[in-house]
């Protein structure tokens, strides 16, 4: 028992010591000990503020497989290349002269590498054929280029001939019917030939029929980035190819990371690909700035979670967490990868970006861990929701197509 003018002191002193102890008990934890308790001990994260402070790192160096975070760098080589505002043609062309309403030859289409054209992009071209007369093809389609049609490339002209012929399937009809809802009947041509890869001899330079337009790259991009559609593969090429994407993504960080970056495809699906959750967010950053250089954001060409159709809709959807992160998913269970990378605006770190690259974890464990740790940054960050309202258009909407030159290509 205290005593005397001691007792009050002592007794201060008991209690100074009392609230420190049980403000240590209050004390959130830390982010290190979020990622070790949530996503686990030697499991890739790596968070950076905007005024590149590093908010955690673990295992960041590390570079496991990233599945489709490989989309990333490669959306990051296509627009250094094209632009947002670059749109894909497909070219129809008549190798002879019609004569009423038919085409005394070949329909030629002539690809430029449009990765998005699609059963209800034929019957709009179908259409304009008909609207130009066009009902007859005593020839058949013959592609002058490879041709991607409904995301495929072998068999890809045989089907887009079925389409213009009237075989398509009805959602893709009904798709035009919204866009157009006074077209009453489908369009249809008719094909003398069977066989595409049969072709009459032309007796005269081709001509230009019609060319279509995919929507922009900004928006393509976006749609596939959304869905995380591994047409990103093939789409790479007109990047200059895996090995181009390879450079630019390794020329976007420091030199130190370089070595965390390998890609074997555009698009996630080879076994080699490998980068590390550092580099991830270096990456990002870099497609963030090239997209500023024009005008746009992040949320204009990957998806916001909670809010864009896709891999994100189902994701960080709570009413407190829904609009508030843009990012891009990946998943190939096959090399055992689930990666979660993102960006998130906050009121007093600016944006944020994380990269979380799981490996050796079961996709749907992976997923749940990386949707607690990102719910717990959201809350910890004092986070803030993307201005944003997303474009409900279908992409037929974007596309064009235009008139009919009047001299030959």
């Amino acid at each position: 028992m205290f005593k005397g003018a001691f007792y009050p002191r002592a007794l201060a002193a008991v209690l100074l010591v009392a609230i420190a102890t049980g403000s240590a008990a209050r004390e959130p934890p830390s982010l290190a000990d979020l990622a070790r308790s949530l996503l686990g001990t030697g499991q890739g994260v790596y968070v950076e503020a905007a005024d590149g402070t590093v908010l955690l790192a673990q295992a960041a160096q590390r570079a496991v497989h990233p599945a489709s975070i490989s989309k990333v760098p490669t959306t990051l080589a296509l627009l250094r290349k094209l632009g947002p505002d670059f749109r894909f043609t497909t070219r129809f062309l008549a190798t002879a002269p019609l004569r009423a309403d038919t085409l005394e030859g070949d329909l030629l289409v002539d690809s430029g590498g449009d990765p998005y054209f699609l059963d209800e992009n034929a019957l709009l071209v179908a259409q304009q054929l008909n609207q130009l007369g066009l009902r007859r093809v005593t020839g058949s389609l013959r592609a002058l280029a490879p041709l991607t049609f409904d995301w495929q490339g072998a068999g890809a002209v045989l089907r887009l001939q079925q389409v213009l012929s009237g075989t398509f399937p009805p959602a893709a009809w009904g798709a035009v019917q919204a866009l157009q809802p006074t077209a009453a009947a489908p369009p249809a041509l008719r094909f003398d030939g069977v066989t595409p890869a049969t072709a009459t001899t032309a007796a005269e330079p081709p001509r230009v029929l019609l060319v279509h337009r995919s929507q922009t790259l900004l928006e393509l991009a976006k749609q596939l980035n959304d869905y995380s559609n591994n047409i990103f593969k093939p789409l790479a090429d007109a990047a200059g190819g895996a090995a181009a994407v390879e450079a630019v993504a390794r020329a976007a960080v420091p030199p130190g990371m370089r070595g965390e970056i390998r890609l074997g495809d555009g698009a996630g699906t080879d076994a080699r690909n490998r980068l590390s959750p550092r580099a991830a967010v270096k990456v990002l950053r870099a497609l963030e700035a090239e997209l500023v250089r024009s005008g746009h954001r992040l949320v204009d060409i990957l998806p916001v979670a909670g809010v864009d159709a896709g891999t994100l809709h189902e994701r960080l959807n709570a009413p407190d967490q829904a609009g508030r992160v843009v990012g891009k998913t990946g998943t190939f269970g096959d090399f055992g990868a689930s990666a979660l990378i993102g960006a998130i605006p906050t009121n007093d770190r600016g944006t944020v970006y994380f990269a979380i690259l799981n490996h050796g974890v079961p996709v749907p464990v992976a997923r749940q861990r990386q949707d607690r740790f990102v719910g717990a940054l959201l809350a910890r960050l004092h986070s803030l929701p993307w201005s944003y309202q997303r474009d409900a258009r279908p992409a037929i909407a974007r596309a064009q197509i235009d008139g009919v030159p009047s001299a030959p290509p």
